[in-house]
């Protein structure tokens, strides 16, 4: 039967990744009850129930992001040298990547990532503070004028939920609050006439948006044969040659480099003889590296698939009827499918033959019966109309030139990254522009009407282009606690968050608790950039 409840408390939180658990964690820190909703039965997003690596900056294992993100990557660390058989150059290792994959210096099991995760929050989630409703999602808002009221929320069972708080925070991954509640938003490309960046698109079009990745988790036995069976879809997909793609297959070891003009990249999934410019993907987002573990712990490395050839670029997942999001869904796990059967029956070998049939799905990686993320890797959200819009034009190197860094008064955090736009989904655009480290303000966190409501990770005031840098691990996480502690503040001083920005004396005072915290506002003035 049907249930229906009521609940309550300070601070309502959409969505249990990266940005919504330290929204709620930094509220609970702060004395404010919590509800936390999330879609799966992981927390943590892209991190876990999407099965991404951090991705990260140069400066990371130093300084560039708030302290309680630098603790959890030396909790991870701790997590193994306490748990694992480590041969002793890895147990002594200050900077241990477990899986020694070469996108990040931290690659990871997201299962470890969600034990540590659930260690931050457990004193908050024992006592009660933080109340965790696991395979929720939001289908309903209630209005007054420019506040939210309440929001409704059901699971698998149509349990229905209903959640009343102060404050609301838009965490989830595609900022599903948002047309729900009337917050002014955009979707996909904005035009160049609009935001006036080099790399916009010619025409807005709200449907053009990121590609999607559903990540699926392999090991590798020579000899083995684990091929699966051939995928419904794999006809299309082994033929498919994407629009803007250099006349190349999309299964196939040759990617187009968009940093470098276009030019063509040659990969192969193990390292070879043909020379170091010749890429292993396996080693990619490798997340066990077998021979930092003693006792034959692992007969295999272990690798989360995340590659150019599985990034779905045929339509978006929201912003779309109920049916299209089913296909596309369905779309990019078969692409995914379709990757693996290839990568096992017909990619080219170095020793001339072709295809990895040793290559098996580890059902047991990812929390899943079958080795795929619990969902798929969403790179791009709805974005809010906010008091202050971030463009291309604040951090983009070549535009900024000899400025340097772009520097806010009302700073609250900071972050690093490329812009880095995946394949689109209708005008099939791609970029990777070098940057300038930068800072996040106070007024991309601000919608410019609703008043009670924030974003609380991918949602936040940028364009679709600047989006491809603060979309990142490191700076979702940044987002979502300053978020956490604007809305504390904004309670215990009886203000609107807006206030607090427009007071000079609030922001400082607010400012002050971010860095008492551990947040860091601005880069480091002697900071070599290259």
């Amino acid at each position: 039967m049907r249930t229906n409840r009521k609940l309550k408390a300070d601070f309502i939180v959409l969505g249990g990744g990266l940005g919504g658990c330290m929204a709620a964690l930094a509220a609970a820190k702060s004395g404010l009850t919590v509800i936390m909703t999330e879609e799966t039965d992981w927390i943590g997003g892209q991190l876990t129930a999407q099965a991404v690596p951090p991705d990260e900056h140069r400066w990371i294992e130093q300084f560039g992001c708030t302290r309680s993100y630098a603790e959890f990557r030396r909790r991870v660390r701790d997590y193994y040298k306490s748990n694992y058989p480590l041969v002793d150059t890895a147990m002594n290792n200050e900077f241990l990547n477990p899986g020694n994959g070469w996108v990040s210096r931290l690659c990871h099991e997201p299962k470890v990532a969600l034990q540590v995760l659930q260690d931050m929050l457990a004193a908050y989630t024992n006592s009660g503070r933080i109340q965790i409703l696991y395979q929720h999602r939001i289908i309903e808002a209630v209005m007054e004028g420019d506040r939210c009221v309440c929001v409704k929320v059901i699971n698998d069972d149509d349990d229905l939920v209903t959640l009343q708080g102060k404050y609301f925070a838009d965490a989830t991954e595609c900022g599903d609050l948002l047309p729900l509640a009337g917050v002014e938003h955009v979707m996909g490309a904005e035009a160049r006439a609009d935001t006036d960046e080099p790399h916009a698109a010619d025409n807005a079009d709200p449907l053009d948006m990121q590609s999607i990745t559903h990540v699926f988790a392999l090991d590798y036995e020579e000899g083995g044969d684990h091929t699966i069976d051939r995928p419904a879809q794999y006809d299309f997909w082994r033929q498919y040659v994407p629009q803007n793609y250099e006349n190349l297959p999309l299964l196939g070891w040759l990617v187009p480099e968009i940093s470098k003009n276009g030019t063509i990249k040659e990969y192969g999934l193990f390292r070879g003889k043909r020379g170091e410019w010749w890429e292993s993907l396996f080693n990619y987002r490798r997340m066990i590296d077998k021979s930092l573990f003693t006792n034959e712990l692992y007969k295999s490395d272990i690798s989360l698939i995340n590659w150019p050839q599985n990034d779905y670029h045929l339509g978006s997942i929201y912003g779309v009827s109920s049916h299209d999001r089913r296909k596309h869904l369905r779309g990019a796990r078969q692409l995914s499918l379709c990757l693996l059967y290839w990568l096992q029956t017909e990619a080219p070998r170095l020793d001339g033959g072709k295809g990895y049939p040793g290559l098996r799905l580890r059902k047991d990686a990812l929390g899943t019966d079958d080795g795929f993320a619990k969902a798929p890797y969403i790179r791009e959200s709805r974005r809010i109309e906010s008091l202050y819009r971030i463009t291309e034009h604040d951090v983009s190197k070549e535009i900024r030139g000899d400025q340097g860094i772009r520097t806010y008064e009302d700073s609250v955090g900071v972050g690093s990254y490329y812009l880095d736009l995946h394949m689109t989904t209708v005008s099939f655009r791609s970029l990777y522009v070098p940057t300038y480290p930068y800072e996040i303000p106070l007024g991309a966190l601000l919608p410019v009407r609703v008043k009670n409501i924030l974003p609380a990770c991918k949602n936040i005031g940028t364009t679709q282009i600047s989006n491809g840098c603060y979309r990142l691990h490191p700076t979702e996480w940044n987002i979502g606690e300053s978020v956490g502690y604007l809305v504390a503040y904004a309670l215990k001083n009886q203000l609107d968050p807006h206030d607090v920005r427009e007071d000079s004396v609030h922001l400082q005072a607010y400012q002050d608790l971010l860095e008492q915290r551990g947040v860091q506002l601005h880069w480091p003035e002697d900071i070599q950039l290259p």
